[in-house]
């Protein structure tokens, strides 16, 4: 004879009501983000017209029947409803309207700069939606996938035309002319990532370029898919690079694979080239047993980190010393990267940490990784560059001026280490 154990009619309730308390719960927060959110967009919009009109809501000219005198450029007219969707959902906003007085002396509707016309969803809310179709699902699931966050309001066709929009924007910045861009400084960097080629999972380089402006300002100059970091696939993106105009830099930052050394050999011969420093240090360590990791570290510290350009050069005579004895690797390893190791000391101090490694592109890197670190493969090569582009397009990362962007326009010196051990 079996037995049923059946929960007493308390707990049989509590359990029931449970996922409705959630609910209840839920439900007022979620309509209080979103009404804060209406909030703050129509105060935006509202100040913005306050500033077309040059006066604030409800506010009078100084001389009544002079509005020319009084600032006044025009006058509202009433308001209208908009439909918006963003990362906090779908919310219906009053848009105020305005006329804005033209100098022919007729008059022209005013228009919103912070939500453009026919504006439906916030660039975070496609930024969402494109990223996740370029996870490698289809228009049917994307929608689904959103439909509880943006209440039902992006069907499959919404997909398509954001993900077209991204698509169209991608291969608008790729083809883009680089002729107006100030650039000083380029760092360049590969990384490699998983991607689905043939139904298999292979391992791809991205190439990475970024460039350093005048004002010294980090932009994003390129990012391809490449097999790997080959002569042949260095050289397809500087020249692409100079196709569309990009003028000779005045310093490059590599990470010292042979390949785009000797493609930049043959497309800006003579300009200094800096050789990452934490790429340096980790080619030392690989040539060394783990117990004798901690002194190369130190040792190698004091070198690089040094004050002057002296001790530099004295410490670097010291670390080739001492280890040419100890490990003879580790010597004839700082060696092989020669003078380009410290091209740094050719420029002003302040600007050192910002010139000796490509730390700039490793942390895109990492944050790329991060954002993909769930996906052990992406759907495709083009995915893999785009969701790089993206992340910065999309505002998601932001960078900022290099350190000792000050003194940016003073030109490099001549080489003051001495190489002799």
């Amino acid at each position: 004879m079996t037995s049923t154990i059946t929960k007493p009619d308390s707990l049989q309730r509590e359990a029931e009501t449970a996922p409705q308390l959630f609910d209840d719960w839920f439900d007022p927060i979620e309509a209080a983000v979103r009404d804060r959110a209406r909030q703050f967009i129509e105060e935006l919009i509202h100040g913005e017209l306050d500033a077309a009109l040059a006066r604030p809501r409800y506010g009078r000219s100084k001389a009544a029947g002079d509005e020319e005198r009084a600032g006044v450029a025009g006058h509202r007219h009433g308001s209208r409803r908009r439909s918006l969707t963003g990362t906090f959902g779908p919310i219906e906003i009053s848009v105020p309207r305005a006329r804005l007085n033209t100098p022919e002396g007729k008059t022209s509707e005013w228009k919103s700069q912070a939500l453009r016309a026919y504006q439906r969803r916030t660039l975070a809310a496609d930024a969402l939606i494109a990223s996740t179709y370029l996870a490698g699902t289809n228009t049917r699931r994307v929608r689904r996938a959103l439909a509880a966050l943006f209440g039902g309001t992006v069907g499959k066709d919404t997909v398509s035309r954001t993900w077209r929009k991204v698509k169209s924007d991608w291969d608008a910045w790729n083809a883009r002319s680089l002729a107006d861009e100030p650039i000083v400084r380029l760092i360049l960097d590969g990384t490699v990532v998983r991607v689905r080629l043939d139904r298999k999972a292979t391992a791809i380089s991205l190439l990475v370029v970024l460039g350093v402006r005048e004002d010294g300002q980090k932009v994003l100059l390129a990012i391809r898919s490449m097999g790997g970091e080959s002569a042949e696939a260095w050289r397809t993106v500087l020249d692409d690079l100079v196709k569309r105009g990009l003028r000779r830099p005045e310093f490059l930052i590599v990470d010292g694979a042979p390949g785009l050394d000797k493609a930049i050999a043959a497309v800006w011969d003579g300009v200094p080239v800096q050789r990452c420093t934490v790429h340096k240090h980790r080619n030392l360590l690989a040539h060394a047993p783990e117990r004798l990791h901690e002194e190369i570290t130190a040792d190698y510290t004091d070198m690089i980190y040094a004050q002057t350009c002296e001790e530099i050069t004295a410490r670097r005579k010291a670390f080739i010393r001492k280890w040419r004895l100890k490990h003879r690797a580790i010597a004839d390893s700082l060696e092989e990267a020669g003078e380009r190791l410290f091209t740094f000391t050719r420029l002003p101090p302040s600007q050192w940490k910002s010139v000796r490694t490509t730390n700039a592109i490793e942390r895109l890197h990492e944050e790329f990784k991060r954002r993909i670190k769930t996906q052990t493969v992406l759907p495709s090569a083009d995915t893999a560059a785009m969701l790089f582009w993206a992340l910065l397009a999309s505002g998601q990362i932001n960078m900022r001026k290099v350190d000792g962007w000050q003194t940016l326009a003073t030109k490099p010196i001549a080489q003051p280490i001495d190489l002799a051990a």
